[in-house]
Order: structure tokens, then C-alpha cells, then sequence
């Protein structure tokens, strides 16, 4: 499954777990604990796995996990779990590939992506009926955007725009919703992720297929 080369230069050091998982995981585990109460299966597919950190830390828990990411770098990092881990992206037919999920990930991704209608089409695509997509991406709001304001050079380092594959779409609560629910799937939620809510580091979606 080949990655659109405009995609592919992202580079990971290693398979070890950043500093945002640490507020992340915690979020996930209880989303993904909800949604096994309600009757869904312990298998989840990762869209944008980046170095596999996730998948691999899901698999130890007894998951089964499949996921893509264009990085070539992260894969090599990543499938050296043993996982299903592939190169790909949001570009390719991965429901064709995979098949459907019972839950979907697509963690830090979102804010990268050139055309994230495509994305969210592809995360509705490998969801089942009644399945949850789990999507997380920097927190933007008024008053953390007005925080960035009044401190001198705060734009250009939280906006990272030296950085090759950097972050090119910024996301509030609206337009993420209006995201989602444009490629059909319904019920989105909330949270908020480290810091306290109005300032908070990341958010994550859920969304109901």
C-alpha cells in the first residue's frame, strides 16, 4: 500500500511513546472502556499510527490492532511489534484493505492532513454500524487563542511553521464537529486533555457511526 510521497518524510527517532501520550492514553483508555460496556469488540483500527506507540501499548492490553501511517520511518519503528502495521494513508481504499472496526483511532493526525474531508471520509469508511471514531488534535479555543495573544512570540512557537510536516489545520470544537458529522457520523463528544479545559493542550472527538 504505497503513501502519497507529498506525506511520507515524517520522521520518528524511535518507538517510544511522547510526551503527549501521556495525557492521551488516559482519555483513550476510558473511552475505549465505555465503549466495550456497551458491547463492542476489543478490536481497533489505528489511522495515523505514527511510530505504533499506541497500537503496541493496545496489543499488550489484549487488543487486536491494525493500523497506517504514510511515514515510512514510523513503520519501520512500528512494525517492529510484530502488529499489522502498513504504510499507507488516508488516501488509499483502506476499508478495502482492512475491513471494518468496531472502533477507530486517529490520534494527533488531523491537524497534518492537506484534506481532511478525505480523512474523515476514510475514518467513516473503516467504522462498522455503531462503531466510535476517537480523534484527537491540538485544543484551539477563544480564550487559549487569546492567551497565545498576549504572550510575545507565542504564535510563532505553538504554530511550529519551520517545521517540515508540521501542523497545517487548526481545529476548534465547531468546525471538528462540523467535520465529522459532514462524512456521517453522529453523537460527537468532547474532552479536553491536559492543562485546565479552557487552556487545554489537546481534545479529543468521539463520534458515533
Amino acid at each position: 500500500m504505497a503513501a502519497s510521497a507529498d506525506l511520507a518524510g515524517y520522521s520518528w527517532r524511535s518507538a517510544e511513546p511522547t510526551c503527549a501520550h501521556a495525557y492521551l492514553w488516559p482519555a483513550l483508555h476510558r473511552i475505549l472502556a465505555d465503549g466495550i460496556a456497551e458491547g463492542r469488540a476489543r478490536r481497533v483500527f489505528d489511522l495515523g499510527c505514527g511510530n505504533g506507540a499506541t497500537a503496541r501499548a493496545l496489543a499488550a492490553e489484549g487488543w487486536e490492532v491494525a493500523g497506517v501511517d504514510p511515514s515510512q520511518q514510523g513503520i519501520v519503528h512500528a512494525r517492529a511489534t510484530g502488529l499489522d502495521l502498513r504504510v499507507g494513508s488516508a488516501y488509499d481504499d483502506l476499508a478495502s484493505a482492512f475491513g471494518r472496526w468496531p472502533f477507530v483511532l486517529c490520534l494527533e493526525v488531523v491537524e497534518h492532513v492537506y484534506f481532511p474531508h478525505r480523512l474523515a471520509r476514510a475514518l467513516f469508511e473503516l467504522c462498522e454500524p455503531g462503531a466510535l471514531a476517537i480523534v484527537s488534535t491540538p485544543y484551539h479555543g477563544y480564550c487559549k487563542n487569546l492567551a497565545l495573544s498576549l504572550v510575545p512570540g507565542a504564535w510563532d512557537r505553538h504554530h511550529h511553521p519551520l517545521n517540515d510536516h508540521g501542523h497545517i489545520k487548526f481545529w476548534s470544537e465547531r468546525t471538528l464537529r462540523a467535520l465529522l458529522l459532514q462524512a456521517g457520523f453522529k453523537d460527537v463528544r468532547f474532552r479536553r486533555l491536559g492543562r485546565v479545559p479552557a487552556l487545554a493542550k489537546s481534545m479529543i472527538a468521539v463520534a458515533e457511526s
